[in-house]
This record gives C-alpha cells, structure tokens and sequence, in this order.
C-alpha cells in the first residue's frame, strides 16, 4: 500500500537479504548445500558443525537508488488525490551493515554458535510532503505537516545447536530472536481513513520484539554431490502499538516464513555449482499482502483494522546460481545469479512508492584469502539492475506512474579459527 514498511538496512528480495555473510553473497545466496562461515546459521545451520572453531567479523556498503516517477493527469492538471506530476527520488544512499558469528564445538561431532545480523527491509526519504494533496482542506489535522518518508530495522540474533548424526546426514537448529522498529512521518492525510488517527504517523521510533525458529538438514549423497533444505517460521512479533492506526490488525508485522531447499555438485577437485530454490511466504502477512488498490472514500476506515490495507505484496520465488572455482589453496573465487518474480502488482505500483521494493535479479562475485593460516579474508560485489513496475493511481483513475529500485553493495569480512 502507499502505507507499508521500509527498512534503514536492506531491500533486496522484497526486504529479505540476498544471502547471509560474505561468501554466501558472493555466490548470490545459493549455499543451502555449502558450508562456508557462521553465518550459515541463517541460511542451512546444519553446516555449523563443519565449521570447527570459527569466528567471523563483516561489513557490508549498500547503495540503493529507489525512488518512483508520477505522471501528468491526462483530465487535469492537478486533481484531488493525485500526486505532484515529477520524479521523486529518495536520499540517503549509502548504509553500513555490520555481521558476527561465532561457533564452537562442543565435541567431535555437536557445536554451539550465536549469530548476530540484519534481516532485510527497506528505507525511503523524499524530500517534500508527496501526499499533500490527499488533504482534507476542510481538516487541519489532514495537512502533511512533514517530509514523507518510513524507516524500518530488523536484526535477527541466533544461538546455534548444530550436529553430525552419520557420515552423510547432518542437522541444525536455531532458535531466533528479533527485534525491528519503525518510524513513519509525513502521512498526515490518512489519519482521516484509520480506527486510531493518532497512530497512524509521525510518532517516533517505535519497537517491537518476538522470535522463531530455524531448522536445516544437509545430506552427503556421494563425493560430489549434496542436498540441503532449510526452514524458517513465521517469526512472531509484538505489535508496532504507535503505529496501530497504519498496519493492518492494529500494528501486527510479523516477519514471514521461508524456506530453501538445494543442492551442491562438485564438477570437479576445484569446481563446485550451487542451485537453491527460495520461496518468502509475504502472502501470509496481512500488513505486507492486504489489498491496496483501493479509493479512498471520505469517512470510510481503511487502515488498521483487521482487513486493512496492506501492501499487496505476493509471495516471492527465488532461484538462485553460483559457481565457486578454488584457484588455489589459499585463493577462491565465487560468482552468482539470482531470479525471482515481481512481488508487487502492477494495480499495486504507485501505491507503494514508499517500499519499491521491485528488484528481481542479483549479480554477484567475490573471492577469499588466506592472510595467514588462520585468518581469511573475504569479499563480495552485488549489483541488482535497475527494474520499475509501472501502475495507475485508482483514485483518479488515469493518473499513471512507476516505482523503481537499482542497487550495488561491497561487503568484506575477516574469518579466523581457533
């Protein structure tokens, strides 16, 4: 909807990271069936275990350009509900996104780690009031009194029980804990059309905690080939309670499900390829998935009730390639493609110009190290292509417009064991 959810951090499959750690990214995410650091907790835990002692430290540089283009009416130059015909773009174009693991064995078979990272979400800041033209010129408390804008943060931390049950079958488990919080401003005109108008906008940092669990398996089928499948529950989160008038049933935004399932085929002693399939159950969250192309009639409420309106997003599919080639002992190169489908409608478009969330395509390499025989670095290149996902606004019926993202991000990390 025009009134979903954006984060400070990331936005790449819908709000969900691309992949999780240095080398996973490297390889555009498709590690369910590779063991690479400790951040593997988050993506297949049931890798932990082949990792020893380990410890990894990494910092990630993302540059999105996300903004949305709105078109002349084609009745009127400047009609009630429309938005000022122009290119908007969002500021702030670079975050620091930090990650830590770390895991331990417990004995030759059985380790504990704990895992600390940015889940995903979107951030977007306009320079002026986009919706000031929704205003009630009858209601002072309808004029848009801010600049627009909505920032959300997840961080996800994980403790780690990973262990070896034979020769080929291993199996992990992590239980999640999240915390994620929100600030919206500039949303002044639709206090009108909620259950609570005074929870609708510029109220602050707001916060909210819950949790979940993930469970992974990881099968050694022969020398060269694995499979890997991963879970993640729904994480179930408090309620944003000063933002109850915007999301549907009252501020409820729990973080949805996922699973990954995949497989890893070592071409030959220095050549492995990685194919996962990622589905992100969006359409089980009424705040992400409620319908939003719908008019806004004076004195009907729209927002914050149990049906209210959402951001019309469906559930993504993501397919994901990559190929790690060990040139050397101590050198390996990796490189990546991921695929999925537009998660956002086009009757849906510019109703979620503050989340275009729109990318559909990662391109991805990187390499790591060795500094010395316990230290590795690694780093990571990601580029999303610029996509936009054209859309007519359903409250004047022929205004029309896009939304549009494009993305690069450099990471680097230092891994060491002990």
């Amino acid at each position: 909807m025009i009134l979903t959810c954006s984060s400070h951090i990331y936005a790449t499959n819908g709000y969900w990271s691309h992949g999780y750690g240095t080398k996973s990214k490297s390889i555009a995410g498709a590690c369910v069936a590779m063991t690479f650091d400790t951040m593997c907790a988050l993506t297949n835990p049931a890798s932990m275990v082949e990792l020893k002692n380990r410890k990894d430290y990494g910092l990630a540089f993302l540059i999105p350009k996300r903004g949305f283009t709105a078109n002349d009416d084609a009745s009127s130059t400047f009609p009630p509900a429309s938005i000022p015909p122009d290119t908007y773009d969002s500021s702030h174009n670079l975050f620091l996104i930090p990650h830590f693991g770390y895991n331990y064995m417990l004995d030759d078979i059985s380790s504990i780690g704990v895992t600390v990272a940015g889940n995903g979400g979107m951030n977007t800041e306009y320079d002026s009031a986009i919706f000031s033209n929704f205003s009630n010129p009858n209601d002072p408390s309808t004029q848009a009194s801010s600049k627009t804008g909505m920032d959300l943060k997840q961080m996800f931390i994980g403790l780690t029980y990973s262990r070896k049950i034979n020769e080929q079958h291993l199996f992990g488990i992590t239980p999640l804990f999240a915390v994620q919080t929100i600030k919206v401003q500039g949303l002044q005109p639709f206090t009108s059309y909620s259950a609570h108008p005074d929870k609708v906008t510029d109220n602050g940092h707001d916060m909210s905690y819950g949790g979940g669990v993930r469970v992974g398996w990881k099968v050694k089928v022969t020398e060269q080939f694995t499979l890997g499948a991963a879970y993640q529950s729904k994480m179930w989160m408090s309620k944003f309670d000063d933002y109850k008038g915007l999301f549907a049933e009252e501020g409820d935004f729990d973080i949805p499900s996922t699973y990954d399932i995949g497989f890893s085929f070592k071409a030959t002693p220095k050549v492995t390829f990685a194919v996962d399939y990622q589905r992100i159950n969006y359409g089980d969250i009424k705040a992400l998935s409620n319908d939003s192309a719908i008019v806004f009639t004076p004195g009907e409420i729209l927002l914050g009730t149990e049906d209210g309106l959402g951001s019309g997003w469906t559930d993504m599919k993501i397919w994901k390639f990559g190929l790690q080639w060990e040139y050397t002992p101590d050198l390996t190169f990796r490189m990546g493609y991921s695929r999925t489908n537009d998660i956002v409608p086009n009757t849906q478009a510019l109703l979620n110009l503050l989340t275009p969330a729109v990318i559909t395509e990662h391109y991805t390499c990187g390499f790591s190290t060795f500094l010395s025989e316990n230290i590795e670095l690694s780093m990571a290149f990601m580029y999303a292509p610029n996509n936009k996902v054209q859309g007519t606004n359903p409250n004047t019926g022929s205004q029309t417009g896009y939304i549009e993202m494009e993305q690069y991000e450099v990471e680097f990390s230092l891994g060491s064991s002990f």
